[in-house]
């Protein structure tokens, strides 16, 4: 081996000399060339010195078009990627920060305090490409947009959602057009004409996001119920109505009147129907054989690629718009749901991440609210913003509560149809780009934009604040009267679904009460496209749906979309009153590699260094992240918690309960019903403070154990957790103060526990409220119960 590697260097060092030496003998040779070279320029940079020429180099080098792209791009998708965080932060939509994020590189902001970086960074004669580039975006876009539709599904429901649709289409392009006859002659007066001017201002009022809707409601757990199936195809059908609405006054409005966009239009409906009746069975017998990642290959995507394209190109030939015969060739691709995913997978990451946010800067660059100078342009703006919102609220909210509908949900229609977000962005740029649209107009309607999309959350929280869905508290009630024990498994990684389910039946299950499982499973990110909801809901809860067939247990389940996961499980678990939340935890709880690496070191200073780097590991070791989440649960739930420290878990035998305080108590009772419930099992008690022998209750409940149970359970004569070998044991329950204590101390024995389960015990606010008439009816039932 050493002989082959000695080898392998002496021929490498060789071929290095061998090239030098024959460099140098051709460089030699060459010099008879050097009477036909240029000398001049080379004199010449002699005396230039050399730090100019490398700075005038550099700057030769930033101001060249790729160069300032690629800076433009980056300088965009940071500001973007920021704003968008904040905002998921807040709860809103991440369309609304890259929107802002927009404005704020425009001349608004950007432009108004540092006018000289924004003169360098966004140089009109550069903006062209970044232009371009913005379509292409948008153009992939709105083919992901047109896959989202299913025509089957809104077949289905064309009844009530086709009214409710062009209810709020209707309406508010009608208030639209009135309110363009009032501005008409102050702003766009000898720039358009008034036709064009008012079908744009009526088109702007009436659309509604579809993408943002439906991922509003997704993230709000509203995808399967009553609400959300009619808020969804009433936008859907709203899109498909908006964008043939957009097309027939784009062709109008470049035509100058109706009587000349008849060709243009009879053009249009000609190329539906042959995209409708000749393209999409054609797609449908390709997709057939192509329904799975193994065989959709390179040539399939560039087909379908190209057949985006083409269509884009003929709708911007007959004079409509290129978006419009994107959407068109994302509509006729073939209903197949997985075919649908696996095309969607591949355009919609860099069109939404990678080249929307361009569109969104451009459209910002376009933006200057400084423009809006007067008291008397920002009352034209409110008003045009209570028009707007009037408009599709009358629309959607009346329209859903005539067909029958209740006023929570027709008043949350209302709302959600007014979710303009993107679509809005692009149909404003369309006629501010047809000059249609003048400045100040354009920014009125790109503040409506923001706002209209921004009050969609919080006022859907009001309705529902207004417009409970039930009276949890007598619901409640009732349930403790029929001796129901709710616990919610909150289930982060799938694979970890069975041995919650197991910890929970065995820990749980009480005698005196019937144990009801709820899974909540979240995907994290608002940006989950809705065609992948029931793919990752059903992939989630494949795992602990068989074991609970398995092991004959009930469980419901709910799936949600959301960017704060902690505040989503906390919401669930106080406001549907559970009595027991379960979480899952990642090792790090239990496995640090700094306390690891501490005991390596025999010198008492480093010990001391890595302990102290240790209280403020949050700066450098991400598992404090896990610990600070399990902490808002344990904080801000209203019942108890249990934290399952997950450490190669099998199934529950031998089980080793630390008391170190009068209020673990509560521990035994768990331990109990482990007895009761696992016949395998058996309790061995720590007694770190011989509380047995101390403390009477304490004694009491030990002793009743016992006397039930007189094999499975005993006390052990140590009193020193660390003399204790944990590792002997398959779990371990322990109070979540108790942890605390030992973990905070540094206590290293941790590292080597085994699965353990760390409770942390709180009553609900609602056994608070009623303890005192539960425990005259039955003291002992109300200990079981609520433990």
């Amino acid at each position: 081996m050493k002989k082959s590697i000695t080898k392998t260097w002496l021929f490498y060092g060789s071929m290095v000399v061998l090239f030098c030496l024959f460099t140098y003998i051709l460089f030699e040779k060459a010099k008879k060339f050097d009477r036909y070279s240029i000398s001049e320029p080379v004199q010449a940079a002699q005396h230039v010195d050399g730090t100019s020429m490398f700075k005038t180099s550099i700057m030769h080098n930033i101001t060249e078009p790729l160069a300032m792209l690629l800076l433009q791009i980056i300088s965009i998708l940071f500001v973007s990627r920021v704003f968008g965080w904040l905002f998921k932060k807040i709860g809103q939509p991440t369309v609304i920060g890259e929107i802002l994020a927009g404005i704020v590189l425009g001349p608004s902001l950007l432009g108004y305090f540092y006018p000289n970086v924004y003169g360098f960074l966004f140089n009109p004669a550069s903006l062209n490409n970044l232009y371009i580039l913005s379509q292409v975006g948008l153009i992939l876009f709105m083919f992901v947009i047109g896959m989202e539709l299913n025509l089957g599904e809104l077949r289905q429901k064309i009844q009530e959602t086709y009214v409710i649709s062009h209810a709020s289409i209707l309406i508010p392009y009608f208030l639209g057009m009135l309110l363009a006859y009032f501005v008409f002659n102050e702003f766009a007066a000898g720039k358009t004409n008034f036709i064009s001017f008012a079908l744009f201002i009526g088109i702007s009022m009436s659309i509604t996001a579809f993408p943002v809707l439906a991922r509003i409601v997704q993230e709000k757990g509203l995808t399967r119920s009553h609400l959300g199936t009619i808020s969804i195809a009433s936008a859907a059908f709203n899109d498909i109505t908006a964008w043939c609405v957009l097309a027939a006054v784009i062709a109008i409005a470049r035509t100058g009147s109706f009587v000349s966009s008849v060709f243009n239009i009879g053009l249009a409906i000609l190329y539906v129907l042959f995209m409708m009746l000749l393209v999409k069975p054609f797609l449908k017998k390709i997709a057939t054989i192509y329904k799975s990642t193994e065989v959709v290959n390179k040539g399939i995507v560039a087909f379908l690629f190209l057949l985006l394209i083409i269509s884009a190109y003929f709708t911007q030939l007959i004079g409509i718009h290129a978006l419009f015969g994107a959407f068109l060739a994302g509509v006729v691709m073939p209903p197949m749901h997985d075919f649908r995913k696996i095309i969607i997978e591949k355009v919609e990451d860099v069109s939404v991440t990678f080249l929307l946010p361009l569109f969104f800067v451009y459209t910002g660059l376009h933006t200057e609210i400084g423009l809006l100078n007067t008291p008397h342009l920002w009352a034209i703006c409110g008003l045009l913003i209570l028009i707007a919102i009037f408009g599709k609220f009358a629309g959607g909210a009346f329209s859903a509560k005539i067909l029958g509908e209740n006023w929570r949900d027709s008043l949350s229609i209302g709302i959600l149809m007014n979710t303009r977000g993107l679509m809005e962005l692009i149909v404003l740029n369309i006629g501010y780009e047809m000059g249609i649209l003048p400045p100040v107009i354009f920014v009125m309607l790109v503040i409506m934009a923001i706002f209209t999309t921004f009050m969609t959350t919080p006022l859907l929280s009001l309705v529902n604040f207004i417009f409970p869905e039930k009276n949890i508290e007598e619901e409640y009630i009732k349930q403790q009267a029929q001796g129901v024990f709710k616990a919610l498994i909150a289930l982060g990684n799938p694979e970890n679904g069975k041995n919650l389910l197991h910890v929970a039946h065995d820990v749980l299950d009480g005698f005196k009460n019937t144990l009801a499982v709820t899974v909540l499973h979240i995907t994290p990110g608002t940006d989950t496209n809705p065609i992948y909801g029931e793919d990752f809901s059903t992939e989630s809860f494949r795992s602990i749906k068989e074991e609970a067939e398995r092991r004959e247990i009930p469980i419901e389940t709910e799936y949600k979309v959301t960017d704060i996961i902690e505040q989503c499980v906390v919401q669930t678990t106080n406001q549907n009153n559970f009595d027991f939340l379960l979480v899952g935890c990642g090792v790090s709880m239990s496995v640090d590699p700094l306390l690891k690496s501490s005991s390596l070191f025999g010198k008492t200073w480093l010990n001391k260094g890595l302990n102290a780097l240790w209280q403020h590991r949050s700066i450098f070791y991400p598992g404090a992240l896990i610990k600070d989440k399990t902490r808002y649960f344990v904080e801000q739930s209203n019942c108890s918690v249990g934290i399952f420290v997950n450490r190669g878990f099998s199934h529950i035998t031998s089980t080793i309960v630390i008391l170190h305080d009068t209020a673990d108590e509560f521990l035994l009772r768990y331990a109990r019903r482990l007895i009761r419930n696992n016949p395998h099992a058996s309790v061995t008690v720590l007694d770190v403070n011989r509380l047995l022998s101390t403390d009477e209750s304490m004694q009491k409940a030990y002793e009743n154990i016992k006397t039930q149970f007189p094999n499975h359970i005993k006390v052990l004569k140590s009193h020193k957790i660390g003399s204790v070998q944990l590792t002997r044991y398959s779990f371990m329950l322990i109070s979540y103060p108790t942890w605390n204590i030992y973990s905070q101390s540094g206590f290293n024995e941790l590292v080597r526990i085994p699965s353990t389960l760390i409770i942390n015990k709180k009553m609900s606010r609602f056994h608070i409220g009623n303890r005192n008439r539960l425990i005259e009816k039955n003291p002992y039932e109300i200990e079981e119960k609520h433990l």
